[in-house]
């Protein structure tokens, strides 16, 4: 978003106004020109302009109140925007009956075509073109249905004021074009209502946010070092705001730790994705079926290491609980082994990251800073005497041992 529109979006209940105007400002072009020719299709576009302006009404009031907040509303009324949406689809619908039944069975009289009346006709298409760029682009930036809907039917107007000035020109040349024009208009005015209509009703059905919204906010959650698996994530537009829910399994276990977490998500969230109202996280504690350790390495071989952070390698290893068996192992290098300074707590946010459950050291590391950093993710720090990976984790076996976090 440029900084052009963020400033817009601080206030865009203005463009409702804007709306206003300009809908009475066409309105009255194609009023005065419907009435000077007697042309069925510039009548038409009046009535098109007329409806325009009631729902550009409506647009601001909802704009206005689509915010507030009570306690009859406690999550506010933001689908209010997308009532004044579908309220829009309806008039259009409205429009193109009238307009059909016109050009259908109105009794035909002559038309009286000035060379004026086609300039106010270009007017009548330049003033929604230039303005539908604005609105469109002030209603993305603020996620805002009703705007967006607001300017979409402008750039009806765009496409329907160039078969008026065609059956205008039309008749200049006396070619009967008025009722034909018409009946276009009818088309044209009937699918933009329609994609209004299915737009407004997915919101007001609770329909799903986008996957692809969906797909980054899954993301983000994975992200957390502490989520070991996200059951589920779902969300809901309501107006231009959206609401997320999403349930987690958590390594840490104490209520405080997964607070944190909870907040840390809903922060990043908030961060990514634009326009969030509520994020709501339910947590579960995570069922283990495997456990994956990380152990420092000083070579390939199998041999630990008996420091943390200069270990050259580090296995990490997947032993399934039911029968203790290895599921999976890598010999991963040290990408922080250069580090000169913070090297011990850079690796430990590397393993936090590698989704770690258990880190076997031959050091104590008890309050220094990779101490907590394990800590705060749920991870175990566990001390082995072994001289091998393979007598490492020989000696594991499946049995949950006691973390050094709670042992000298």
């Amino acid at each position: 978003m440029g900084e052009w529109a963020e400033k817009q979006v601080v206030n865009i209940e203005r463009w409702g106004w804007y709306s206003i105007a300009v809908s009475l400002l066409l309105a009255m072009i194609n009023l005065g020109i419907a009435l000077a020719s007697g042309s069925l299709a510039v009548e038409a576009e009046t009535v098109h302009n007329l409806v325009d302006l009631l729902a550009a009404i409506s647009v601001s009031v909802g704009l206005k109140l689509s915010t507030r907040k009570s306690k009859a509303f406690p999550y506010g009324l933001y689908k209010l925007e997308n009532v004044v949406a579908v309220a829009l689809a309806v008039m259009t619908f409205v429009t193109a009956y009238e307009i059909a039944r016109n050009a259908l069975f109105a009794q035909a009289h002559p038309t009286t075509v000035s060379p004026w009346m086609l300039g106010g006709i270009v007017a009548a298409t330049v003033i929604p073109l230039v303005f539908s760029y604005f609105e469109l682009r002030i209603g993305r930036a603020a996620n805002s249905p009703a705007l967006i809907a607001s300017a979409k039917e402008y750039r009806t107007h765009i496409f329907t004021s160039g078969i008026v000035f065609a059956a205008l020109a039309g008749q200049r040349l006396h070619l009967p074009l008025d009722r034909i024009a018409a009946l276009v208009i009818v088309i044209a005015i009937g699918k933009t209502g329609w994609e209004l209509l299915v737009g407004g009703m997915r919101v007001l059905l609770d329909a799903s946010l986008d996957a692809e919204t969906l797909l980054e906010i899954r993301r983000i959650i994975a992200s957390e070092p502490t989520v070991a698996g996200i059951e589920w994530v779902t969300g809901r537009n309501a107006g231009r705001f959206r609401f997320v829910e999403a349930e987690v399994a958590l390594r840490v276990r104490e209520l405080e730790k997964a607070e944190a977490v909870t907040r840390r998500i809903e922060a990043q969230i908030r961060q990514t994705v634009p326009y969030v109202d509520r994020v709501l996280i339910h947590v579960e504690p995570v069922a283990r079926t495997h456990l994956r350790y990380a152990i420092p390495l000083v070579n390939p071989g199998g041999v630990l290491s008996d420091h943390l952070g200069d270990a050259p390698y580090f296995a990490l290893v997947t032993i399934r609980l039911a029968d203790g068996a290895v599921e999976e192992q890598q010999i991963l290098p040290n990408p922080y082994l250069a580090e000169e300074r913070a090297k011990g707590i850079q690796v430990a946010e590397w393993l936090v990251a590698q989704k770690v459950d258990v880190v076997l050291l031959k050091e104590k590391v008890r309050g220094r800073g990779p101490a907590y950093v394990f800590g705060d993710a749920g991870v175990e720090v566990r001390q082995t005497d072994a001289g091998t990976l393979a007598e490492a984790i020989k000696a594991q076996g499946v049995s949950e041992t006691q973390s050094e976090g709670d042992n000298d």
